[in-house]
């Protein structure tokens, strides 16, 4: 702490010039540690500590600098000066981009002298734009340690094995297709991470790394692996998963100290017995068979392992080296396999409201579950844990699939998932497996086909439309690429409605993506289905228009003139050597690339309707709703005998995973202490298969005098627009686009307190009690009568804070079913009778509303004492004890 107070010192200082900077130098490179990289500007502060206090500077062992810096490639020049150096960070992935994901540095080469550095042991570059290893890194004598992970590395020196001393190498997330022989020479090795590259083969020499205790070359190209890994009698662990695999040596099976063998997700359809019988082999995802239980068969394969259920309120778990079996409230299932934990973990969890700022949703996703996540992050689990996560909807669209998706790397990811339904329940889970613990989400995407491209080319179908097929030729490509397919099917009728033109017509809109940045070598032969009712005999060419979509852009071109568009009878071929969005068009219409834009857009949009219905017990209790077109009428149907109000507002559009707000108007106001109200306004986010509501109590701020309030509640996108005109209400189309409806509210007359006059309670009779003492404050039953009118629906979540069993708070229910006054005054007064001669009842009373969300009601309660108490202290004034008691108090106090 004193150390980090003394770097913020520093930064202030630096600001001021090389004086103030000089000044501290001593104190701050104690230790010789320079931590810069938390700075926007540390390479600003590192060149005027240096300016300041250059013999200061030269002694610094470790220094972390940011690679996002603009600034770095002046502060490159000094580093060779610092010849005590030992731990060097230039890394990149401190400036995140508009959507949150981490940026590379700007760190493409270092410079020569860097390998002058003899006391260099620590090199970190990861998250930098190098696309060849520095040349000087290989004269570093001393070098143990060596990160460039998340670069652009395609291959490696072919005397990489000069780094005679490294212990240590990372060059995961690259693009490295093949390793030097002399990568055999590193005889002190111990971790190797080349995970998620391109790497088709390996040297044999590969064998030579005898010290090695960790090899992870996962996320590759690899059909085989050499021989030679059978003489790594230091591994540990060897994570070959995710790779094209089709055969793997028994002889891995003997190495003596393997704990973990991971082939999982590859192509093996025969494994040596010695292998496949081996406890600490994974082989789940291959084409020889599943070794994990199904879903369906879940309950009776895991029937041996411990259950857990857990209960509302809980928020962790424990796992053991002998698994387990957990349930949680949600609904969300999790297997832990024996073996998976090797030591006693404890296991956080909670589910989240998405946010749009960092649940980043692709085009035509849709998303059917909460966020779960699951602490801590990172762990990772010696063997894959089975999890099955209910979900709100199955898809109704053929064209649409269920995946699990999870952020992992910055980056969200979508994990092999498998649809299942519960033979009890009925209910839909998706179903997948892990091997570490982030945030996970179900969603619904365009249905994915995907394959690999290799030199000899291959033949890819749409499962969506089978008349979509793309063609690779020999020749189009170098290395092996993967390539996915996405297919979006457009009705007829959708066209006409967006278009207002029942000539036109489209083919089923393509979507191509590969993972190589490099376009093909050889034009790629796309096939795609005329429009329906235009066949290659009658059509006129003159209307028919190839579009590309370039979805970064938001931009639709007509490409037509620009390729050779072959026509059959059922179809049209033409030829590309890059992938986006390929849409086929037979309309009358011009300026096509602009109505397609508009089009594409409908496409991707949600009719909604807004609700805003009034408690019929209680008309300040209001329902807010934000849903689909296809939804309103069911859901008004539910919720007609306990709500009534206006109607749902006119049609708008919004996209999936959009946010917008909700502000009250005319002298209503709502409780500014909840967590989602910013500046007087409720945020909502609208999913299409979430609930997108709110139940709120709204008041009047202002004396009523016993009269009726009216107001209204505005829809709006980002800031309330000023100036509401009076027909707000029934206009919606408006040049301002922020605003989406409004709807009428109307607050009643204000009620009596119960109690006071004869009304619909009058056969309910409460007999006289005071919850406290006198010196603290009394609650009466006429508190307890004007509390009660303020609960609402909160009721049951209040009663079981304060206490109250599952058992009694339905017996409460189910007594006064059909009437929620009955049903709020019951549970309050029960309660009341049970803890009158409870000193501290009051005191629970307030905790019970808070852990509730009711602090609107914890602060009247807190009002109602605190008037008791001056009530309590004018009468001791009165018949003047007051000063007796403070001389005693001060008698105690010397005491």
């Amino acid at each position: 702490m004193q150390k980090m107070a003394e770097l913020l010192t520093l930064g202030d200082e630096c600001r001021e010039g090389a004086s103030g900077t000089s000044a501290l130098a001593g104190s701050c490179l104690a230790d010789n540690r320079l931590n810069l990289d938390v700075y926007p500007d540390g390479c600003c502060r590192f060149l005027q500590l240096f300016k300041g206090r250059p013999e200061e500077v030269v002694q610094v062992e470790f220094l972390r600098l940011s690679s996002n810096d603009h600034l770095l490639g002046t502060t490159l020049s000094i580093l060779p000066h610092l010849q005590h150096i030992k731990s060097l960070v230039l890394k990149g992935g401190h400036a995140r981009d508009k959507f949150g994901s981490c940026q590379h540095g700007s760190l493409t080469s270092l410079p020569p002298d860097i390998g002058n550095l003899r006391c260099l042991t620590h090199l970190d570059l990861s998250f930098n734009s190098l696309s060849t290893l520095p040349s000087c890194i290989l004269h570093l004598p001393s070098l143990r340690m060596l990160l460039v992970s998340h670069n652009s590395l395609v291959a490696l020196p072919e005397n990489f094995g000069s780094l005679s001393k490294l212990t240590f190498f990372s060059a995961m997330k690259n693009q490295l297709r093949a390793l030097p022989q002399s990568i055999g020479e590193l005889a002190v090795l111990q971790d190797l991470n080349l995970s998620e590259n391109a790497l088709e083969f390996l040297p044999e020499e590969i064998g030579n790394l005898y010290n090695c205790t960790e090899l992870d070359l996962s996320g590759n190209c690899l059909s085989s692996i050499p021989y030679s890994l059978a003489n790594l009698k230091s591994l540990r662990r060897l994570h070959l998963h995710s790779n094209l695999l089709v055969t793997v040596p028994a002889s891995l099976a003997s190495l003596p100290n393997l704990s973990r063998l991971d082939l999982q997700n590859n192509c093996l359809r025969a494994v040596p017995p010695e292998i496949q019988t081996s406890p600490f082999v994974h082989l789940r995802g291959n084409p020889l068979g599943e070794t994990e239980p199904s879903s369906q068969a879940d309950e009776s394969s895991t029937g041996g392992a411990r259950r857990l259920f857990l209960a509302s309120g809980e928020n962790s778990f424990t796992v053991t080296s002998e698994g387990c079996k957990v349930v949680l409230p949600c609904g969300i299932h999790f297997y832990f396999p024996p073996g998976a934990a090797s030591d006693r973990l404890q296991i956080y969890f909670r589910t989240l409201t998405p946010d749009p700022k960092w649940v980043k949703l692709r085009h035509h996703d849709v998303l059917l579950s909460r966020v779960l996540e699951l602490q801590p992050h990172g762990v990772k689990f010696q063997q894959e844990v089975q999890m099955w996560m209910p979900y709100a909807f199955p898809p109704t669209l053929h064209q649409h699939e269920v995946v699990v998706r999870t952020f992992s790397e910055q980056n969200w990811s979508d994990l092999r998932t498998r649809v299942e339904q519960k033979r009890k329940s009925k209910k839909y889970v998706a179903h997948c497996s892990v091997l570490h613990f982030s945030w996970f989400l179900v969603v619904s995407r365009l249905v994915q086909n995907e394959c690999q491209v290799p030199t000899e080319g291959t033949l890819l179908f749409s499962s969506v439309d089978p008349n979509i097929k793309v063609t690779f030729p020999p020749g189009v490509t170098e290395d092996t690429r993967s390539v996915k397919l996405q297919v979006l099917p457009v009705s007829a009728e959708e066209i006409q409605e967006f278009t207002a033109d029942a000539d036109c017509r489209v083919s089923p809109l393509l979507c191509l993506s590969q993972n190589s940045l490099v376009d093909f070598l050889r034009p790629v032969r796309i096939q795609l289905p005329l429009p329906p009712g235009v066949t290659g005999l009658s059509l006129d060419r003159s209307r028919l228009h190839l579009l590309h979509g370039n979805l970064e852009g938001q931009t639709w071109n007509d490409i037509t003139s620009q390729v050779v568009l072959e026509l059959t009878h059922l179809y049209a071929v033409f030829e590309v050597t890059h992938f986006s969005w390929y849409w086929l068009w037979y309309t009358t219409k011009t300026c096509i690339g602009g109505i397609a834009k508009k089009v594409y857009e409908r496409l991707r949009m949600y009719q909604v309707n807004f609700i805003a219905l009034q408690r019929k017990k209680d008309p300040e209790q209001v329902l807010l709703q934000c849903i689909p077109k296809h939804k309103v009428d069911p859901v008004l149907k539910k919720l007609q005998n306990r709500y009534r109000g206006p109607e749902p507002s006119d049609m708008v559009q919004m996209f999936e995973g959009e946010q917008f707000f909700a502000a009250f108007e005319r002298g209503i106001s709502i409780d500014m202490d909840r967590p989602d109200c910013i500046d007087g306004r409720l945020s909502f986010i609208f999913y299409s298969h979430l609930k997108n509501m709110k139940e709120i109590y709204v008041t009047s701020p202002v004396d009523r005098k016993d009269q009726a309030v009216k107001g209204q509640v505005s829809f709006y996108r980002g800031t309330v627009p000023e100036g509401i005109p009076e027909d707000a209400s029934r206009r919606r189309n408006r040049p301002d686009s922020l605003w989406l409806a409004t709807l009428p509210i109307k607050l009643p007359r204000l009620k009596p307190c119960w109690g006071e006059k004869p009304g619909p309670l009058n056969d309910f009779s409460f007999s006289p009690l005071n919850l406290g003492n006198a010196e603290t404050g009394y609650l009466t039953q006429t508190n307890l009568l004007s509390i009660a009118r303020r609960v609402g629906a909160d009721w049951q979540t209040i009663g079981l804070n304060l206490g109250l069993t599952y058992q009694q708070i339905e017996r409460i229910g189910y007594n006064n079913r059909e009437d929620l006054d009955k049903q709020i005054l019951d549970m309050l007064f029960s309660w009341a009778q049970q803890n009158m001669e409870d000193p501290n009842c009051v005191s629970k009373l307030i905790t019970a509303m808070k852990k509730s969300g009711r602090q609107d009601i914890a602060d009247e309660v807190e009002t109602i004492i605190e008037l008791g108490q001056q009530k309590y202290k004018e009468s001791i004034r009165r018949v003047g004890l007051e000063q007796e008691n403070s001389t005693e108090d001060s008698a105690i106090a010397m005491m």
